[in-house]
This record gives C-alpha cells, structure tokens and sequence, in this order.
C-alpha cells in the first residue's frame, strides 16, 4: 500500500522520540530519518521500527479484529507455551528497603551540591550554614523600624525585640547601632546561623 507525506512525517516523529529515548545513535537515526522520507510504501515504513518497541506510528498498528470474530476457543490469562513470560532474573544482593521494596525519594530533583543540611549554602570561611535570613534586609528594618525592634523580630530575636519596642529602640541610638552593626557584619538569626549577604 502506498503512503503519503502525512505517514512519512508519522515516522519521523516516532523516530525522533527513540533518538531522545537514547535507542539510536545518531548516524542511525539520521539514516532511518532518509529513509522514511524516501518511502513509498507501508512495508518500507514498518522495517524502520522492527528492532524498535513502542511508540510506532498508528498507521503501523496491526488492524484490531472485529468484536465476535475471536475464536470461541479462546481463553485469556497469562501466555503459555512458546509465548510465556520469561521468568523473572533472581534478585542479587540485600533488598533495598524495608520488606524489601526499593527506597524513593519524593520531591523535585535537587540540583548538584545541594546541601539539605544548608540549603541556603555555607559560609565559606567557618562552613556553618547560613540563615534564609538577608542582613541587609535586617539592617534596613533595624535602622528605619528601629525604634519598634522590627529588625530584630525579623532575625528571629523577639527579646531584643520587645526590649527595642518597649525603650523606643533605646531612645534611638540603639537601634541606629544595631542596624550599621547588622549591615557591617551581619549577625545572627534565632538559631545562631549567620545571616546571609
């Protein structure tokens, strides 16, 4: 049977996902590729994808029978005779996980050196984590919200805090202090971790 360019640009499609799946080389897919846009008919087509598994192009698809045309012998369940499944390979080493399933991480991918004991990365002189908490933002809070200790509740110090609520930021040289101070060297959050650049 003859083809058209819609069947041959089916293929190529289908070709191109076994290239990204990694199931051809290069060199092999560009020559299957030529191939297919120089095909003419069916069988010509089919021959591209008899080493390959799924996807096929539908065109390619043995035709499903019609409903009551199966035998009346037929029986269903897992193949026998020359058809069987091949029994499974038997397991080498210690299963993996508990009762024997294999472990899994969820969640997204983490990129390459991420540290989930510092997942805002390291400080590069003492290698302590760092806080999520910025010391310029904290500066900044401190030094024109000083008199309300919001840099300090930002940081995560609720007692320097209230103490700069309740003394109006010392009078204000306090908090104009402690914000130069927090811009200049950082400092600290609530769990000790230095603030971050």
């Amino acid at each position: 049977m003859r083809i058209g360019d819609a069947e041959r640009e089916s293929a190529i499609r289908a070709l191109n996902d076994h290239y990204a799946a990694g199931r051809l080389a290069l060199d092999e897919f560009e020559e299957r590729v030529g191939r297919a846009s120089a095909g003419q008919t069916l069988p010509e087509l089919g021959a591209l994808f008899a080493d390959l598994p799924a996807p096929h192009p539908a065109f390619l698809a043995p035709p499903v029978p019609p409903l009551g045309s199966m035998p009346p012998t037929a029986t269903f369940g897992p193949p026998s005779g020359p058809h069987a499944f091949p029994a499974p390979p038997p397991h080498v080493g210690p299963p993996s996980g508990p009762h024997g399933y294999p472990t899994t991480r969820y969640g997204p991918p983490q990129p390459v050196g991420y540290d989930p004991g510092a997942p805002w990365g390291r400080d590069p002189l003492t290698g302590q984590p760092l806080s999520e908490k910025s010391k310029i933002v904290a500066g900044i809070l401190q030094l024109f919200l000083g008199y309300f200790g919001i840099g300090r509740f930002y940081t995560g110090h609720t007692v320097l805090g209230v103490l700069q609520l309740v003394t109006c930021g010392g009078f204000g040289i306090w908090s104009l202090v402690d914000g130069v101070v927090l811009l200049v060297n950082g400092g600290t959050d609530a769990q000790g971790r230095k603030l971050r650049d």
